[in-house]
């Protein structure tokens, strides 16, 4: 899955990232390269569910599906 991320200058220093196509998916880093890895958790903190807060009947299932 690959999305289009964009990066900001601090005006404090560092940088902060948006991932406009999820709402509301932001980081920052000090460096270029602690915000490349704050990207990649952002994005799977965003993207990641906790399948123990929903409630699940005996019909349903579980997947995991990779796009």
């Amino acid at each position: 899955m690959k999305f289009k991320v964009v990066i900001h200058e601090a005006e404090e220093g560092g940088f902060w990232a948006e991932v406009p196509a999820i709402q509301g998916c932001v980081t920052q880093g000090e460096t270029f390269e602690e915000l490349l890895k704050n990207l990649y958790e952002a994005i799977e903190g965003c993207l990641s569910v906790d399948i123990l807060n929903i409630e699940i009947s005996a019909n349903d299932k579980i997947m995991e599906i990779a796009v």
